[in-house]
């Protein structure tokens, strides 16, 4: 989009934020989300943030880029694959925003080697709460902020341009799908490879994992090649995840796409999400627009079902009671992973559930706190864990209430020394959360940034969801 234009985005900002009364909270006036959370409904005007979508320039000796606040990951990785160049880590749906990723935690099969996105940004502007735009780094005048930005979730302020690192890859990914009949064997190959980067002497740059049943599971290890030959298309009537599936434990099944659909595999079929609206079978698949095969799409088709509650009205008609939706991450550490898959497969109907391992960057940047650099998410350093993916729903048993199912989950995790991400519905109490996330240092930022509550707290934000 060019400096210029950047700018031009920057004041429309601006003019919007203080066009909003000052007793009125302030919200972003944007039409997607990846949000699963309710919010509540509002008539109350906006900032403005349709200036701030684009990359604003790559530097491929340097091998950064500066973004806009909410620029799109596709539209990133458009701008940057040219290069041959990346971000370290790429959420896998397309309209993740950079912004959204950086303050909201973001995570993929990178994150073993890269850590989360916000360890990758080299500096953040920030429209804080007071409506002033600070930049933030490691080690300058507003350090706290640039440590207390990930999992602020716009509680601080918004980012309107990110200066990110870039890594070189390859044209092509070549991958090898690993089965196990034991969740203890997957864990103990995760933890190994994720210390080590390679698996039977070839080097790992991509490492996540499905489990089916407590007997089905796989690891994909991908690694990146220049070198030419055929390569497999999940964007048609092939489905990626079905594609991992295979019988034998002792032989891997091998299988290569280009780095373009490597980081979107997911998206297509929003991991395997799009099942509940049909577009799996292949009767309907074969019918179904390819430009409408994509998670944002399938988000608009949620908000339809939330809106009119028409799930629930479908499993009344069929005598089945409402249900609750189960949409989370979660980490926990990865010695703890096998009992954790065992306690959610026993407990928890939902299949399949995403596992991703992820260790902090190290060396840690400048001026982060030895033991735990980002407080308002502390994982420890040089310390593996596994995040937990699963995105479905379960019946509420009669008599029972609304959330159950997730309560559960929230205290099962602490219980395995985890930590949830706060992207859907969370239902701790003030306490807990103010101890799970950040504490005395959200306080001290909030007040140090939004001195006056122009904008929510996490607390309300994520929890009581006002």
């Amino acid at each position: 989009m060019g400096p210029a234009a950047h700018r031009a985005g920057v004041d429309r900002l601006l003019a919007s934020y203080h066009a909003i009364p000052p007793s009125a909270t302030v919200r972003l006036a944007k039409k997607t989300s990846n949000l699963f959370r309710a919010r509540a409904a509002t008539n109350a005007p906006g900032l403005d943030v349709s200036g701030l979508t684009g990359v604003i320039s790559v530097d491929p000796e340097a091998r950064t880029a500066d973004v806009a606040g909410m620029c799109t990951y596709e539209d990133l990785v458009d701008a940057t694959l040219p290069y041959g160049l990346a971000p370290l880590v790429v959420p896998q749906l397309k309209t993740i925003t950079l912004g959204g990723a950086v303050t909201g935690l973001g995570i993929e099969s990178t994150s073993f080697r890269n850590g989360l996105p916000h360890e990758s940004t080299l500096e953040i502007d920030v429209l804080t709460g007071s409506g002033e735009i600070v930049t933030a780094t490691p080690d300058g005048d507003h350090a706290d902020l640039y440590y207390g930005f990930p999992n602020s979730y716009g509680t601080l302020g918004y980012s309107t341009r990110l200066r990110i690192r870039l890594e070189p890859v390859k044209p092509f990914v070549a991958l090898r799908h690993l089965r196990f009949d034991r969740i203890e064997d997957l864990q103990s190959t995760m933890d190994e490879i994720a210390r080590t980067h390679t698996h039977d002497g070839i080097a790992v740059d991509y490492l996540d994992g499905v489990v089916f049943t407590a007997t089905e599971s796989y690891l994909t290890l991908g690694t990146q090649t220049d070198e030419p030959g055929p390569v497999s298309d999940y964007t048609g009537q092939d489905i990626y995840y079905r594609s991992i599936q295979h019988e034998s434990v002792n032989h891997p099944k091998t299988d290569r796409l280009t780095i373009h659909d490597y980081l979107w595999r997911w998206d297509t079929d929003w991991f395997w999400c799009s099942r509940a609206f049909g577009a799996q079978d292949p009767r309907i698949r074969r019918w179904w627009p390819k430009r409408y095969r994509r998670s944002s799409f399938y988000w608009k088709l949620i908000g339809l079902d939330q809106k009119y509650d028409i799930g629930d009205r479908l499993e009344k008609r069929k005598g089945l009671p409402p249900r609750e939706r189960v949409v989370q991450d979660v980490e926990v550490p990865i010695e703890r992973t096998a009992d954790f898959v065992h306690w959610f497969l026993r407990e928890i109907p939902i299949e399949p559930i995403w596992l991703c391992p992820l260790r902090l960057r190290e060396p840690a940047p400048v001026g982060a706190a030895p033991n735990r650099p980002w407080p308002l998410y502390p994982l420890e350093p040089k310390r593996t864990y596994v995040n937990v993916g699963f995105w479905s729903s379960v019946p509420i048993v009669p008599g029972g209430s609304d959330g159950a199912a997730n309560r559960l989950i929230e205290r099962t995790v602490t219980e395995f020394d985890g930590h949830k991400s706060l992207y859907s519905d969370a239902y701790y109490a003030q306490d807990e959360f103010t101890a799970l996330y950040g504490g005395e240092r959200y306080d001290e930022l909030k007040q140090k940034y939004d001195p006056t509550s122009r904008l929510l707290d996490l607390y309300s934000k994520a929890v009581q969801r006002k």
